[in-house]
């Protein structure tokens, strides 16, 4: 009897070591862009000797001082300067459910620790900063702090060599004529005229998507989108200003016309 307690009691054990866990829900990458504004071909090179070996290295003629954009909204958590060595000026920007992405060898920056971007929004500048030997921008795709290999709008960028890639970023039919109120929680003040001196006229609650009619200059205003002058016409006698409003664009959007 003893012998046949001891043989149910170790059954009991070994089924409760055993732990049946389900699978998580996979990671949503974002759709990712090329890192350039719209419409620009750049060549990319990956190679098996590169460090990470998944980073793609872009270049065209003449391109010290190009703009790099943001290739997936996110936010900035890294802006940092490492000097003369390894990736010298670089941006990194996370995309939440694990997803980074590295912007290396800028030769100056234009977006700060913390700030939300878009789609399209200028971060810095190709340099040759760090351990570069030419410019270029050294791109990577991270998910959990591993460099992954890079997608574009979902599509596998070429490895192992040399390919041609042609900008969708912020182009015109994607974000444009539109735009997303971010104030991080007031209502956002409309003002009669493209300025803070005009008549309030109403409020557009946070997160509100807004119809932008024209753009044009006014006062400069800082807000969640940097210091900017614009200012977009949501109707008639109707404007908010553009740095709290998101459109895929630093600057003005391309199709849409000025007021």
């Amino acid at each position: 009897m003893a012998r046949r307690v001891l043989r149910l009691l170790a059954v009991t054990a070994t089924a409760a070591a055993v732990i049946i866990v389900a699978p998580g829900p996979a990671q949503a990458a974002p759709t990712f862009k090329v890192p350039f504004p719209c419409g620009q071909s750049w060549s990319g090179q990956t190679r098996t000797n590169h460090s990470p070996a998944n980073a793609v290295d872009f270049n065209r003629t003449d391109d010290a001082g190009d703009p790099v954009v943001a290739s997936a909204p996110g936010t900035v958590d890294r802006v940092t300067d490492l000097g003369d060595t390894s990736y010298g000026k670089y941006v990194r920007i996370n995309h939440g459910s694990g997803y980074t992405t590295y912007y290396a060898h800028l030769s100056g920056f234009n977006v700060s620790v913390g700030q939300t971007v878009g789609y399209g929004r200028v971060i810095g500048y190709v340099g040759t900063t760090g351990g570069s030997t030419g410019p270029h921008l050294h791109y990577e795709q991270r998910l959990n702090g591993a460099d992954i290999q890079v997608r574009f709008n979902g599509g596998l960028a070429l490895y192992w060599g040399t390919r041609t890639y042609t900008s969708d970023n912020a182009c015109s039919g994607s974000n444009t004529g539109s735009g997303t109120v971010n104030t991080a929680g007031s209502p956002l003040t409309v003002r009669s005229g493209p300025g803070t001196g005009y008549s309030a006229v109403g409020t557009v609650a946070d997160g509100a998507t807004v119809t932008i009619h024209c753009q044009t200059t006014g006062t400069s205003v800082t807000g969640t989108y940097g210091t900017s002058n614009i200012w977009d016409r949501i109707g008639t006698g109707r404007f908010v200003s553009d740095a709290y409003v998101y459109t895929g664009y630093d600057g003005f959007i391309p199709s849409v016309p000025r007021c």
